[in-house]
């Protein structure tokens, strides 16, 4: 077996690749036990001798990074996984990989793990570009960068599925490896909107979201240093990406599957506790994920930006019990404690005050007139660019810079929107039943109201949210009614125009409902190609394309003609 040690020939002796693994498997079992400090500690003193210790100890500040959004773990671990892809590349032979399944029989076992790590670090530097920015063209600059790391998964699975593969005493943590890169670049590319995807094609790229999902339940199953890799992307794949990205109707039901053995061989890992919070509140079971996370910040002290994860769900399933101020209560400690958006937080912090009666006492003296006046004051720059959300939270604020605002009607309901949080609570009638009352008081106030420069997009707003509560009630011709009424006003709407696309998404997801497929189509098309340059747009046209995806696959299953998707 070749050595892990330095390939140039280091000074102190090499330690073969078996040690190297096992090493690294001990380590990441102390990160699942929320020993995350002795985990890094145990990795470091080799990472600049061994491509699978620096792959690793990058791995870790990555995974912190993903979870807590914090810019300054985002700018670590990109610095890191640049220095543990230059360990990786000079174990690599020289000559590349790509085209030549001849060339990879003729490596030796180290050079072969090398380039699964290699192709592995170009994919987590991508997936920290994905992290940062959800603009357009940054998906395109990240994708291109990353063709290398998808050409070398496609030659390196070719070779796993042909006759010249010979199983070695690592082989299924080459096969973990190789399955984590194939798995996670399919899912990706998959839920990429169709014109960047036709951008990516042309540059040699393919997604297929059940082929992706298949290799990352392989490497699962598998046991090697990327099974939990596996698990944890499959578990952001159920409880995060379709929600945000996607319409929040996948069966999760799979997620629930893959946890429960992490959560019984680890009871106390933070990592762990929080999906399974996440899973109880995509439920509609509030009170248990309640639980949850509260459990999960108790479990470990060491990372406090974990705690903040937690934070921000606890903040969401007190926004769906409609309990304003324990809301307040765990954004105010975000904005004290995390460094992720200072202005998304004192936005919510407003956006809660502004929820309560008149009459209710406002936590802390604060007023939210004084606190959507901060907003803009608090923007942040993450590489280069704010936070798609810093930005719709500031251009919201902005109307409360004059002496006499016209207020938000229902601020907080509006973001939880842009979180996906209706479909949350539409799992549970009387959650919706209750949110359904809010909006229904915050309508009778609008059309009471005199006229001013903002009442057509408030009206518009709260259309908007009443529509989602009725189609969740099952009150189909009712939410109709509210989806189109935005549509008809849309040329009187003055600055909120992410409004029009969305509701013509939300119309199109009603009418699949339905079964009414050709229109659903229809206004998806409308809303996808009539409409640029709004607040949230990546997120909305990433819904649109899962939105066509999940009738695109209908179609296919059940010959459905017509329109083309």
């Amino acid at each position: 077996m070749a050595e892990c040690g330095d390939a140039a020939g280091a000074s102190s002796p090499g330690i073969d690749l078996k040690t190297c693994l096992d090493e690294c498997m001990s380590a990441m079992d102390m990160f699942l036990n929320n020993q995350f400090n002795e985990s890094l500690e145990l990795l470091k003193p080799r990472t600049k001798e061994s491509m699978y210790h620096a792959l690793m100890y990058a791995t870790i500040l990555e995974m912190q990074a993903m979870m807590t959004f914090n810019h300054d773990d985002i700018i670590s671990a990109g610095h890191t996984m640049k220095e543990a892809q230059e360990i990786c590349q000079r174990f690599r032979k020289k000559s590349s990989v790509v085209g030549s399944l001849s060339g990879l029989v003729n490596k030796a076992s180290e050079e072969i793990h090398a380039e699964v790590c290699y192709a592995e670090c170009l994919l987590q530097r991508a997936a920290l570009t994905f992290l940062q920015d959800e603009n357009m063209v940054s998906f395109i600059k990240g994708g291109i960068k990353v063709r290398n790391s998808f050409m070398i998964y496609k030659e390196l699975n070719n070779f796993l599925q042909s006759n010249l593969f010979t199983k070695g005493p690592s082989h299924t943590h080459l096969e973990g490896g190789i399955s984590l890169g194939v798995g996670a670049f399919n899912l990706a590319l998959s839920m990429f909107p169709t014109r960047i995807l036709k951008l990516l094609e042309f540059a040699g790229f393919s997604g297929d979201k059940e082929y992706g999902l298949s290799q990352l339940r392989d490497g699962v199953m598998a046991p090697s240093l990327r099974s939990v890799l596996c698990v944890m992307l499959l578990l952001c794949y159920y409880t995060f990406l379709t929600f945000i990205l996607g319409t929040g109707e996948e069966d999760i039901s799979d997620a629930v599957v893959l946890l429960q053995p992490y959560l019984t061989r680890y009871p106390k890992g933070a990592i762990f506790l929080f999906f399974s919070g996440r899973i109880k509140e995509i439920q509609g079971n509030l009170d248990e994920a309640i639980e949850r996370f509260e459990e999960g910040c108790a479990a470990q002290q060491t990372w406090k930006q974990f705690h903040h994860m937690c934070y921000w769900e606890l903040m969401w399933c007190f926004t769906y019990k409609r309990l304003w101020k324990m809301a307040y209560f765990y954004v105010d400690l975000l904005s004290k404690e995390s460094r992720w958006s200072k202005a998304m937080y004192v936005y919510m912090k407003a956006a809660y005050l502004s929820m309560l009666s008149k009459h209710e006492a406002k936590p802390f003296g604060d007023d939210e007139v004084e606190l959507f006046r901060q907003v803009p004051l608090l923007k942040q720059k993450i590489a280069g660019k704010s936070p798609p959300t810093e930005k719709f939270a500031i251009r919201k604020a902005r109307r409360y810079k004059c002496s006499d605002p016209v207020r938000l009607p229902v601020p907080a309901l509006e973001m939880m929107y842009m979180w996906n949080g209706f479909t949350v609570i539409g799992k549970h009638w009387q959650l919706t039943e209750d949110m359904l009352e809010t909006i229904c008081k915050a309508e009778e106030v609008l059309e009471q109201a005199s006229s001013n420069e903002y009442l057509v997009d408030d009206r518009c707003v709260v259309k908007l949210l009443k529509g989602l509560c009725l189609r969740h009630l099952g009150k189909i011709l009712e939410a109709e009614q509210c989806f189109v009424y935005i549509y008809e006003h849309a040329r009187k709407i003055k600055y909120d125009h992410y409004l029009c696309p969305n509701a013509l998404l939300e119309l199109s997801l009603l009418f699949i409902q339905q079964d009414r497929k050709e229109e659903a189509i229809k206004w998806l098309s409308r809303a996808k190609q009539n409409y640029k340059d709004y607040s949230m747009e990546s997120r909305t046209l990433f819904r649109i394309h899962a939105a066509l995806s999940k009738l695109k696959a209908e179609k296919d299953e059940n010959g459905l003609e017509g329109t083309a998707l």
